[in-house]
């Protein structure tokens, strides 16, 4: 049985990027892995989880874990119910329920949206022979709505470079407890790796940048419906934002306030707009509220 590999480094040199260091001290891993390592929180400096643009000071203890490697889950088609929105040549756009991991990852190895997609669409896998074929980006477990994955290899260019560009609407609805203030405002501040707990992801200095644009629609008894417009696409970004400003979401277990009347986070992507890579047309697509939370709305506590 594979264990955890744990490797123990004390920095010789300074000002040296903190992955090319890593691989000159360690044969057998690529500069990829290492970065991949760090990432994903298994690299430590003096205690402290590494920054992928971090760089070595003297003296400084790195220690990396190298887990083992995860069986890899197959991509099979499975008749799942699928909410279609849309669907051309290149794209399909659906509405994600609730609780619909989007790709097979370990624990999760099968009834995932990508399952469900390649029983509609068979020729998608031609794309790559990965878990993820056409995946742009990614909607959390347990939020719901629109998504958008390509069919072809070109229209995946295309989206990877119209969300790089920040040229996709991305808009959800959020329930969050609290009363934000002002009614509308951006929220600037960047989001990386928790420094203890690499499962989370917290505001931290030398971060990615995040932006989030808030929109109160209304007040409900100590909450808020707020509209969120991502203008850059950090993971658990509304999540860690909101949570932030002292406005935790609701059911977020992880980042929010769990309830009494709700048993998961209350986050919608309702709207997604982009540029059809067939065309360049630009077009919108809309997920109404789901049953679960507009019923949660309803069973708000009166103060």
């Amino acid at each position: 049985m594979e264990t955890t590999r744990t490797l123990r480094l004390v920095a010789d040199q300074a000002s040296v990027r903190l992955d090319q260091y890593i691989c000159r001290s360690c044969t057998g891993i690529s500069r990829t892995s290492v970065q991949r390592l760090i990432s994903d929180g298994h690299v430590t400096v003096n205690d402290m989880v590494a920054k992928p643009s971090q760089k070595t000071r003297l003296g400084d203890v790195i220690v990396v874990k190298i887990p083992p490697p995860e069986p890899s889950p197959l991509l099979v088609p499975e008749n799942i119910p699928l909410s279609v929105l849309y669907e051309d040549s290149d794209i399909i756009v659906v509405n994600k329920p609730a609780g619909t991991t989007v790709h097979p990852a370990f624990g999760h190895p099968s009834h995932t949206l990508m399952n469900a997609i390649l029983a509609h669409c068979p020729g998608i896998t031609e794309i790559d022979g990965s878990v993820r074929p056409g995946v742009v980006h990614r909607l959390d477990k347990d939020t719901s709505g629109v998504m958008v994955v390509a069919k072809s290899k070109s229209a995946q260019l295309n989206l990877s470079a119209q969300l790089k560009g920040r040229r996709v609407l991305k808009r959800y609805l959020v329930l969050v407890r609290g009363n934000p203030a002002p009614e509308q405002g951006t929220i600037e501040a960047p989001i990386g790796r928790h420094p203890r707990d690499r499962k989370r992801m917290a505001v931290v200095a030398g971060g990615r940048e995040a932006r989030t644009l808030y929109r109160v629609l209304r007040r409900l008894n100590g909450y808020a419906l707020v509209e969120a417009t991502l203008q850059t696409g950090r993971t658990h970004q509304i999540r860690v934002h909101f949570s932030r400003m002292g406005w935790p979401v609701v059911g977020d277990a992880v980042y929010g306030v769990k309830v009494g009347w709700l048993d998961r986070q209350f986050v919608h992507a309702s709207r997604l707009g982009l540029r059809l890579p067939s065309s360049g047309e630009w077009v919108e697509f809309s997920a109404e509220l789901p049953g679960d939370l507009e019923e949660a709305l309803g069973r708000i506590p009166r103060l």
